[in-house]
Protein backbone atom coordinates (compact mmCIF):
# COMPACT_ATOMS: atom_id res chain seq x y z
CA UNK A 1 0.00 0.00 0.00
CA UNK A 2 1.22 3.68 -0.99
CA UNK A 3 0.27 6.06 1.61
CA UNK A 4 0.40 9.85 1.69
CA UNK A 5 0.92 12.08 4.26
CA UNK A 6 -0.15 15.53 4.26
CA UNK A 7 1.80 17.55 7.71
CA UNK A 8 0.59 21.42 8.14
CA UNK A 9 2.55 21.88 12.23
CA UNK A 10 4.63 20.60 14.04
CA UNK A 11 2.05 18.80 16.21
CA UNK A 12 1.37 16.69 13.36
CA UNK A 13 4.74 15.44 12.90
CA UNK A 14 4.32 14.32 16.26
CA UNK A 15 0.75 12.99 15.75
CA UNK A 16 2.14 10.92 12.93
CA UNK A 17 5.90 9.91 13.38
CA UNK A 18 4.97 6.12 15.49
CA UNK A 19 2.55 5.77 12.98
CA UNK A 20 4.36 6.29 10.16
CA UNK A 21 7.10 4.36 11.43
CA UNK A 22 4.45 0.77 11.42
CA UNK A 23 3.82 1.28 7.79
CA UNK A 24 7.04 1.10 6.78
CA UNK A 25 7.75 -1.87 9.08
CA UNK A 26 4.36 -3.35 7.82
CA UNK A 27 5.91 -2.73 4.36
CA UNK A 28 4.15 0.01 3.09
CA UNK A 29 5.57 2.89 1.31
CA UNK A 30 4.80 6.37 2.46
CA UNK A 31 5.29 9.97 1.06
CA UNK A 32 5.01 13.27 3.31
CA UNK A 33 4.81 16.43 2.07
CA UNK A 34 4.67 19.19 4.55
CA UNK A 35 4.30 22.74 5.13
CA UNK A 36 7.25 24.90 6.33
CA UNK A 37 5.20 25.93 9.69
CA UNK A 38 6.97 26.77 12.58
CA UNK A 39 10.04 24.13 13.14
CA UNK A 40 7.87 21.50 11.09
CA UNK A 41 10.60 20.87 8.61
CA UNK A 42 13.36 20.84 11.70
CA UNK A 43 11.35 17.75 13.45
CA UNK A 44 10.77 15.96 10.54
CA UNK A 45 14.66 16.43 9.46
CA UNK A 46 15.62 14.74 12.81
CA UNK A 47 13.56 12.44 13.01
CA UNK A 48 14.80 11.01 9.66
CA UNK A 49 11.31 11.25 8.42
CA UNK A 50 11.85 12.26 4.41
CA UNK A 51 9.39 15.04 3.10
CA UNK A 52 9.24 17.25 0.13
CA UNK A 53 8.42 21.22 1.13
CA UNK A 54 4.85 22.62 0.32
CA UNK A 55 6.36 26.25 1.46
CA UNK A 56 4.92 28.53 3.77
CA UNK A 57 1.10 29.70 4.29
CA UNK A 58 0.28 32.96 4.25
CA UNK A 59 -1.92 35.17 7.15
CA UNK A 60 -3.87 37.55 4.28
CA UNK A 61 -6.99 35.93 2.70
CA UNK A 62 -5.72 36.59 -0.77
CA UNK A 63 -2.05 34.89 0.60
CA UNK A 64 -4.17 32.03 1.62
CA UNK A 65 -6.44 31.73 -1.50
CA UNK A 66 -2.83 31.77 -3.59
CA UNK A 67 -1.49 28.92 -1.24
CA UNK A 68 -4.07 26.88 -1.82
CA UNK A 69 -3.65 26.97 -5.35
CA UNK A 70 -0.04 26.48 -4.89
CA UNK A 71 -0.20 23.41 -2.22
CA UNK A 72 -3.10 21.67 -4.34
CA UNK A 73 -0.83 21.81 -7.44
CA UNK A 74 2.04 19.84 -5.09
CA UNK A 75 -0.17 17.95 -3.86
CA UNK A 76 -1.43 16.77 -7.26
CA UNK A 77 2.24 17.05 -9.13
CA UNK A 78 3.29 14.08 -6.34
CA UNK A 79 0.74 12.34 -6.61
CA UNK A 80 0.76 11.46 -10.02
CA UNK A 81 4.37 10.55 -9.45
CA UNK A 82 3.83 8.63 -6.63
CA UNK A 83 -0.01 7.09 -7.13
CA UNK A 84 -1.35 6.71 -3.65
CA UNK A 85 -3.61 4.09 -2.43
CA UNK A 86 -4.86 6.24 0.50
CA UNK A 87 -4.24 10.04 1.78
CA UNK A 88 -4.02 10.55 5.52
CA UNK A 89 -4.02 13.97 7.38
CA UNK A 90 -4.83 16.11 10.11
CA UNK A 91 -7.73 18.06 8.87
CA UNK A 92 -5.74 18.92 5.13
CA UNK A 93 -8.09 20.75 2.88
CA UNK A 94 -5.39 20.05 0.16
CA UNK A 95 -4.75 16.21 0.83
CA UNK A 96 -8.73 16.30 0.73
CA UNK A 97 -9.43 17.97 -2.59
CA UNK A 98 -6.27 15.85 -4.44
CA UNK A 99 -7.78 12.98 -3.16
CA UNK A 100 -11.42 13.61 -4.07
CA UNK A 101 -10.14 14.58 -7.95
CA UNK A 102 -7.69 11.30 -8.01
CA UNK A 103 -11.02 9.11 -6.71
CA UNK A 104 -8.83 7.72 -3.83
CA UNK A 105 -9.91 7.92 0.13
CA UNK A 106 -8.58 10.32 2.45
CA UNK A 107 -8.75 9.80 6.55
CA UNK A 108 -8.56 12.81 8.06
CA UNK A 109 -7.80 13.63 11.58
CA UNK A 110 -9.25 16.36 13.80
CA UNK A 111 -9.74 17.75 17.57
CA UNK A 112 -10.55 21.13 17.35
CA UNK A 113 -14.42 22.06 17.18
CA UNK A 114 -14.06 25.60 16.79
CA UNK A 115 -11.81 25.16 13.31
CA UNK A 116 -15.60 25.26 11.44
CA UNK A 117 -14.37 27.23 8.04
CA UNK A 118 -11.02 24.47 8.43
CA UNK A 119 -13.66 21.53 8.75
CA UNK A 120 -15.82 22.92 6.06
CA UNK A 121 -12.91 22.86 4.03
CA UNK A 122 -12.08 19.57 4.14
CA UNK A 123 -15.08 17.34 5.12
CA UNK A 124 -16.91 17.49 1.55
CA UNK A 125 -13.92 15.76 0.35
CA UNK A 126 -13.07 13.23 2.87
CA UNK A 127 -14.25 9.63 3.45
CA UNK A 128 -13.37 9.20 6.85
CA UNK A 129 -12.80 11.34 10.06
CA UNK A 130 -11.52 10.58 13.24
CA UNK A 131 -11.46 12.43 16.85
CA UNK A 132 -10.86 11.45 20.15
CA UNK A 133 -14.16 10.52 22.17
CA UNK A 134 -14.39 13.59 23.77
CA UNK A 135 -14.58 15.45 20.67
CA UNK A 136 -18.07 17.32 20.96
CA UNK A 137 -19.25 18.02 17.42
CA UNK A 138 -20.44 15.28 15.54
CA UNK A 139 -19.64 15.09 11.91
CA UNK A 140 -22.02 12.73 10.36
CA UNK A 141 -21.55 9.55 9.06
CA UNK A 142 -18.23 9.97 7.75
CA UNK A 143 -17.44 10.45 11.98
CA UNK A 144 -15.28 7.64 14.02
CA UNK A 145 -14.33 8.25 17.53
CA UNK A 146 -11.66 6.87 19.27
CA UNK A 147 -11.12 6.51 23.01
CA UNK A 148 -8.01 8.68 24.22
CA UNK A 149 -6.18 11.68 22.67
CA UNK A 150 -3.97 12.40 19.37
CA UNK A 151 -1.16 13.24 21.98
CA UNK A 152 -1.62 9.33 23.19
CA UNK A 153 0.02 8.91 19.79
CA UNK A 154 3.60 10.06 21.20
CA UNK A 155 3.35 10.54 24.82
CA UNK A 156 2.12 7.29 26.00
CA UNK A 157 4.49 5.70 28.48
CA UNK A 158 5.16 2.84 26.22
CA UNK A 159 6.38 5.62 23.63
CA UNK A 160 8.01 8.58 25.47
CA UNK A 161 10.57 8.64 28.31
CA UNK A 162 11.49 11.84 29.43
CA UNK A 163 15.37 12.84 29.22
CA UNK A 164 16.42 14.55 32.52
CA UNK A 165 19.76 15.60 30.56
CA UNK A 166 17.74 18.47 29.62
CA UNK A 167 17.68 20.08 33.00
CA UNK A 168 21.40 20.27 32.28
CA UNK A 169 20.88 22.44 28.90
CA UNK A 170 18.77 24.73 31.18
CA UNK A 171 21.37 25.00 33.74
CA UNK A 172 18.62 23.86 36.04
CA UNK A 173 19.37 20.93 38.89
CA UNK A 174 16.15 18.34 39.76
CA UNK A 175 15.24 20.43 42.14
CA UNK A 176 14.96 23.76 40.39
CA UNK A 177 10.94 24.17 39.58
CA UNK A 178 10.41 26.29 36.87
CA UNK A 179 7.65 27.17 34.31
CA UNK A 180 7.08 26.92 30.71
CA UNK A 181 4.82 30.15 29.10
CA UNK A 182 3.87 29.16 25.46
CA UNK A 183 2.72 31.79 22.93
CA UNK A 184 1.24 31.26 19.69
CA UNK A 185 1.39 33.10 16.35
CA UNK A 186 -2.90 33.91 15.81
CA UNK A 187 -2.54 33.32 12.39
CA UNK A 188 -4.93 29.94 11.93
CA UNK A 189 -8.51 30.59 10.10
CA UNK A 190 -9.92 29.66 13.69
CA UNK A 191 -7.69 32.11 15.53
CA UNK A 192 -9.30 35.80 14.06
CA UNK A 193 -10.77 37.44 16.29
CA UNK A 194 -9.60 35.57 19.58
CA UNK A 195 -7.10 36.55 22.12
CA UNK A 196 -4.57 34.95 24.80
CA UNK A 197 -2.24 37.08 26.62
CA UNK A 198 -1.95 40.65 26.32
CA UNK A 199 1.58 42.35 26.51
CA UNK A 200 1.19 43.92 29.54
CA UNK A 201 -0.40 41.00 32.17
CA UNK A 202 2.39 39.04 30.06
CA UNK A 203 5.07 40.83 31.57
CA UNK A 204 2.70 41.47 34.79
CA UNK A 205 2.75 37.75 35.17
CA UNK A 206 6.46 36.63 34.58
CA UNK A 207 7.29 39.36 37.16
CA UNK A 208 5.20 37.64 39.86
CA UNK A 209 6.20 34.12 38.92
CA UNK A 210 9.68 34.29 38.63
CA UNK A 211 9.68 35.22 42.29
CA UNK A 212 8.64 31.43 42.96
CA UNK A 213 10.20 29.56 40.01
CA UNK A 214 12.56 29.74 36.72
CA UNK A 215 10.61 31.14 33.65
CA UNK A 216 11.10 29.74 29.97
CA UNK A 217 9.05 31.55 27.23
CA UNK A 218 8.24 29.68 23.93
CA UNK A 219 7.04 31.31 21.37
CA UNK A 220 6.34 30.66 17.63
CA UNK A 221 6.96 34.33 16.78
CA UNK A 222 9.15 37.16 18.55
CA UNK A 223 9.11 37.27 22.20
CA UNK A 224 8.71 41.05 23.07
CA UNK A 225 12.19 42.75 23.58
CA UNK A 226 11.69 43.13 27.25
CA UNK A 227 11.22 39.55 27.71
CA UNK A 228 13.65 38.16 25.61
CA UNK A 229 16.00 36.70 28.13
CA UNK A 230 12.97 34.57 29.13
CA UNK A 231 13.76 32.81 25.70
CA UNK A 232 13.53 28.95 25.51
CA UNK A 233 16.27 27.17 23.71
CA UNK A 234 16.64 23.56 22.77
CA UNK A 235 16.41 21.34 19.99
CA UNK A 236 12.35 21.22 18.72
CA UNK A 237 12.89 17.63 19.81
CA UNK A 238 13.72 18.11 23.63
CA UNK A 239 10.63 20.44 24.03
CA UNK A 240 8.38 17.60 25.89
CA UNK A 241 11.37 16.43 27.89
CA UNK A 242 11.25 20.02 29.07
CA UNK A 243 7.50 19.81 29.74
CA UNK A 244 7.76 16.90 31.55
CA UNK A 245 9.77 17.57 34.31
CA UNK A 246 8.20 21.19 34.13
CA UNK A 247 6.41 22.23 37.59
CA UNK A 248 3.86 24.36 35.59
CA UNK A 249 3.05 25.12 31.84
CA UNK A 250 0.53 28.09 31.04
CA UNK A 251 0.53 28.78 27.33
CA UNK A 252 -1.94 30.05 24.36
CA UNK A 253 -1.68 27.24 22.90
CA UNK A 254 -4.16 23.99 22.88
CA UNK A 255 -1.34 21.68 21.94
CA UNK A 256 1.59 22.03 24.12
CA UNK A 257 -1.51 22.83 27.02
CA UNK A 258 -2.61 18.88 26.59
CA UNK A 259 0.52 17.61 26.19
CA UNK A 260 1.58 19.25 29.55
CA UNK A 261 -1.63 17.89 31.27
CA UNK A 262 -0.77 13.88 29.33
CA UNK A 263 2.68 13.78 30.92
CA UNK A 264 1.59 15.15 34.98
CA UNK A 265 2.75 18.57 34.88
CA UNK A 266 -0.01 21.17 35.90
CA UNK A 267 -1.50 22.85 32.81
CA UNK A 268 -3.16 26.38 32.45
CA UNK A 269 -4.52 27.11 29.26
CA UNK A 270 -5.09 30.96 28.31
CA UNK A 271 -7.02 31.30 25.22
CA UNK A 272 -10.96 32.57 24.24
CA UNK A 273 -11.63 29.46 22.35
CA UNK A 274 -11.57 26.03 23.80
CA UNK A 275 -11.73 22.28 22.88
CA UNK A 276 -13.70 19.08 23.94
CA UNK A 277 -10.24 17.16 24.62
CA UNK A 278 -9.13 20.26 27.38
CA UNK A 279 -12.45 20.49 28.82
CA UNK A 280 -11.81 16.64 29.30
CA UNK A 281 -8.57 17.21 31.05
CA UNK A 282 -10.21 19.68 33.10
CA UNK A 283 -12.90 17.67 34.64
CA UNK A 284 -9.99 15.14 34.94
CA UNK A 285 -7.99 17.84 37.10
CA UNK A 286 -5.12 17.79 34.93
CA UNK A 287 -5.74 21.19 33.52
CA UNK A 288 -7.51 24.81 34.22
CA UNK A 289 -9.10 26.97 31.64
CA UNK A 290 -8.81 30.56 31.40
CA UNK A 291 -10.50 32.73 28.81
CA UNK A 292 -9.04 35.55 29.90
CA UNK A 293 -5.73 36.81 32.59
CA UNK A 294 -8.29 37.22 35.02
CA UNK A 295 -7.64 34.92 38.24
CA UNK A 296 -4.28 33.72 36.33
CA UNK A 297 -1.58 35.08 38.22
CA UNK A 298 -3.63 34.14 41.72
CA UNK A 299 -4.01 30.11 40.32
CA UNK A 300 -0.16 30.06 38.92
CA UNK A 301 1.42 31.04 42.32
CA UNK A 302 -0.94 28.95 43.89
CA UNK A 303 0.05 25.74 42.14
CA UNK A 304 3.64 27.14 42.63
CA UNK A 305 3.27 26.85 46.35
CA UNK A 306 1.53 23.51 46.55
CA UNK A 307 4.39 21.16 46.98
CA UNK A 308 1.94 18.21 46.82
CA UNK A 309 0.42 18.96 42.87
CA UNK A 310 2.66 17.97 40.64
CA UNK A 311 3.25 14.02 42.32
CA UNK A 312 -0.52 14.49 42.41
CA UNK A 313 -1.51 15.53 38.62
CA UNK A 314 1.11 12.75 37.66
CA UNK A 315 -0.98 10.14 39.60
CA UNK A 316 -4.13 11.21 37.67
CA UNK A 317 -2.29 11.83 34.38
CA UNK A 318 -1.52 8.05 34.18
CA UNK A 319 -4.94 6.97 34.95
CA UNK A 320 -5.29 7.62 31.36
CA UNK A 321 -3.81 5.33 30.27
CA UNK A 322 -5.73 2.52 31.95
CA UNK A 323 -8.15 -0.05 29.99
CA UNK A 324 -7.39 2.20 26.72
CA UNK A 325 -6.57 0.86 23.11
CA UNK A 326 -2.85 1.41 21.61
CA UNK A 327 -4.13 4.54 19.54
CA UNK A 328 -1.33 3.90 17.08
CA UNK A 329 -1.83 0.37 16.35
CA UNK A 330 -5.59 0.99 15.90
CA UNK A 331 -4.73 4.02 13.54
CA UNK A 332 -1.90 1.22 11.58
CA UNK A 333 -5.11 -1.26 11.40
CA UNK A 334 -7.54 1.58 10.39
CA UNK A 335 -5.57 2.35 7.56
CA UNK A 336 -4.16 -1.03 6.13
CA UNK A 337 -7.53 -2.76 6.39
CA UNK A 338 -9.33 0.24 4.79
CA UNK A 339 -12.54 0.44 3.70
CA UNK A 340 -13.06 -2.86 5.74
CA UNK A 341 -11.71 -1.53 9.35
CA UNK A 342 -14.71 0.85 8.75
CA UNK A 343 -17.07 -1.85 8.78
CA UNK A 344 -15.55 -3.92 11.71
CA UNK A 345 -14.24 -0.58 14.26
CA UNK A 346 -16.71 -2.16 16.56
CA UNK A 347 -13.82 -4.58 18.11
CA UNK A 348 -12.00 -1.82 19.65
CA UNK A 349 -15.05 -0.22 21.36
CA UNK A 350 -15.90 2.85 20.02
Amino acid sequence: MKVLFDIGHPAHVHYFKNLIKLLKQNGDRVLVIARKKDVTHILLSNYKIPYISRGSGSKTLGGKLLYLFKANLILFRYSKLFKPDIYVSFASPYAAQIAYYFNKPHISFTDTEHAKLGIASFLPFTDTIITPLSFNSYLGMKHIKFDGYMEDTYLHPDHFKPNVNVLKKLNLNKREKYVVLRLVSWDASHDVGQKGFSIKNLIKLVNEIKNHARVFISAENRIPNVLRKYKLNINPTEIHDVLSFAELFIGEGATMASESAIMGTPSIYVNSLTAGTLENQQKRGLLHIFNSSEGLIEKSIEILKNPKIKNETKEKSLSLFENKIDVNNFFLWLISKYPKSIKTQEKYNL
